[in-house]
């Protein structure tokens, strides 16, 4: 699915680690809420989940690091799951941006 039809998308985005990832919160017709967004490259950022997620690439390629085990690389296309009240580290790759859904719950 390269679109989501007939959603609400929150017009402020959501600006980490001083503008190296900035998303928008998409609210889907079933309540749920996914992000779209972008991570720049050349810096390890870490996030902690409240919820579990599944980190959907879409544009790009990073590594990431989940729950302090290994680091594995994903391309566009590929996704990862994080676990509620799990830590993970990510960073893109190949000196270029990488564009991801962050799906919740």
């Amino acid at each position: 699915m390269s679109q989501f039809d007939q959603v609400s998308v929150v017009k402020k985005a959501n600006v980490y680690f001083d503008g190296k990832c900035v998303s928008h919160s998409v609210l889907m017709p079933d309540g749920t809420r996914k992000n779209v967004g972008v991570i720049m490259p050349n810096v390890v950022l870490t996030f902690n989940t409240g919820t579990p997620e599944i980190m959907e690439i879409i544009d790009g390629s990073c590594r990431a690091n989940i729950a302090q085990s290994e680091w594995k690389t994903y391309r566009a296309g590929e996704q990862f799951n994080v676990a509620a009240n799990t830590r993970f580290d990510i960073e893109a790759l190949d000196n270029a941006p990488v564009h991801y859904v962050c799906h919740f719950g």
